[in-house]
């Protein structure tokens, strides 16, 4: 496993469990706040990690993946935005759906013949 592997990897399985506590919890308290602010570091660190993994294309170059992550990145500077000019239903949104983009994209990551299902499956 390469060090871009581990970083994108450790900060994608510590973003699914304080996103699952963001979106499980009281709303715009200080905790939401703070995991939240959390929540988006891990996301951007999980996102640009992500563009030095070239596995899947067995070292070629960018993928659709690729342009997964940009768009995470995207969307999560929105939702940062919509909820600094008080668009608290946009922020709302923007956040759930990178969410399950995060979720969506750990379920694939399990599908055989991936990486991190050979590793933990075998």
């Amino acid at each position: 496993m390469t060090a871009a592997i581990a970083i994108h990897l450790a900060a994608a399985v510590t973003a699914l469990g304080i996103g699952s506590s963001v979106l499980l919890r009281a709303k715009g308290t200080p905790t939401h706040k703070a995991f939240g602010r959390a929540w988006v570091g891990l996301i951007a660190v999980a996102s640009i990690s992500s563009f030095w993994i070239l596995e899947i294309r067995d070292g070629a170059g960018f993928s659709i993946i690729h342009a997964l992550s940009a768009w995470t990145l995207f969307a999560a500077a929105v939702a940062v935005l919509a909820i600094r000019r008080g668009r608290v239903r946009a922020h709302a949104g923007w956040m759930i759906g990178t969410f399950v983009g995060l979720v969506a994209a750990g379920a694939g990551t399990l599908l055989p013949g991936r990486m991190l299902s050979e590793t933990l499956f075998g």
